[in-house]
């Protein structure tokens, strides 16, 4: 049997939205997770530091006795300003930033880049040390919207060399490459982008349960995705971006965007690096990374992963899995908190 115990796993990008379907998913992360980054898209957006303690209550009410650690963020307004943000920044990890309507709940993002415009922000993170985070896309042809949103990144981070801006769930070369040229571009890289291209999602029958923004791109693409995590580059960081969708929701026209991962992200990790002969860099690529990118101090807590196969349940709730009913060849055999 192989096994492997990972230290504060943490992931770094996660949806756990509201009411029902935070108390039917939030506990799935909060077992095997020291903490997890939580995004601030609901409806209505969290926006103050008001809406963000209450939905921090709401998430630890959700968990109950599970150890675990909310990073709550903001969702990004250009009116944020030093007064503003100041007061909340010892509760604030990051704050979040979407082009307006590019994902789901992104109607009041941002719409357009000008930097002037955007300044007195941007200014007030860097002085404060708070992170942004960045969901790059423009609105051009689907497959090239990230790789079109590259210079974007590549302008902000030379006008602001001393804000820490994470390139959320990338997914092409050109992310990869970026990160190089930069030293203050960071990245996360989700599980499902590890292992699908565009062919997985529609190239036979369509599999609306691996239909996610940004969409899965072609095989080159994922090969540097996989590289990065594998070889432990020390700017890229696991965040799953799982996002829970009721099953009607995903089944059906106008099919919503997410894949939900949260429950088998490890073992799934786990087999992916044994498998390449890289399972010695998961604890970089699931939490030390993190831990020095964001300056962060986890809530102790250990996960052993063997080799042993699990069946991954057919749903959760009324939310469909990724690798629902299959068989994955690694699972969880224990926690513990220290």
């Amino acid at each position: 049997m192989t096994e492997i115990i990972l230290h504060e796993p943490l992931d770094m990008h996660l949806h756990l939205r509201d009411g029902a379907m935070l108390r039917i998913v939030a506990p799935l992360s909060a077992h095997s997770f020291s903490g997890a980054l939580i995004m601030p898209n609901l409806v209505p957006p969290v926006t103050d530091a008001e809406s963000m303690r209450a939905y921090r209550k709401r998430i630890l009410a959700a968990i109950g006795d599970e150890t675990f650690e909310p990073y709550m963020t903001l969702f990004f307004k250009p009116e944020y300003d030093l007064d503003f943000l100041a007061p909340m920044a010892e509760e604030l990890t990051a704050v979040k930033l979407y082009p307006a309507g590019i994902t789901t709940n992104s109607e009041g993002g941002v719409s357009g880049f000008d930097i002037e415009e955007l300044r007195p922000a941007l200014g007030a993170l860097s002085e404060l040390g708070i992170p942004l985070c960045i969901h790059g896309e423009t609105g051009g042809f689907v497959m090239d919207r990230e790789k079109e949103f590259v210079p974007i990144y590549e302008a902000l981070a030379d006008a602001f060399p001393d804000l820490t801006i994470i390139m959320e769930h990338i997914t092409t070369a050109e992310s990869v490459a970026a990160l190089d040229r930069h030293p203050n571009l960071y990245a996360t890289i989700t599980l499902h982008h590890l292992l699908i291209t565009l062919d997985d999602v529609a190239g036979g029958m369509l599999q609306p349960h691996l239909f996610c923004k940004p969409i899965a791109k072609r095989p080159e693409d994922r090969e540097a995705l996989l590289q990065a995590a594998l070889d432990a580059h020390p700017k890229v960081m696991f965040g799953s971006d799982s996002a829970p969708h009721p099953q009607h929701a995903k089944e059906c026209p106008g099919c919503a965007a997410g894949v939900f991962t949260a429950p088998i992200a490890l073992p799934a990790l786990a087999e992916l690096f044994a498998r390449h002969g890289k399972l010695e860099n998961l604890q970089h690529f699931v939490s030390s990374n993190a831990q020095r990118i964001y300056g962060l101090n986890p809530p102790k807590k250990k996960v052993r992963l063997t080799d042993t196969p699990m069946r991954v349940p057919e749903k959760y709730g009324e939310v469909v899995p990724m690798f629902a009913g299959e068989e994955i060849g690694w699972s969880i055999d224990a926690v513990s908190v220290k």
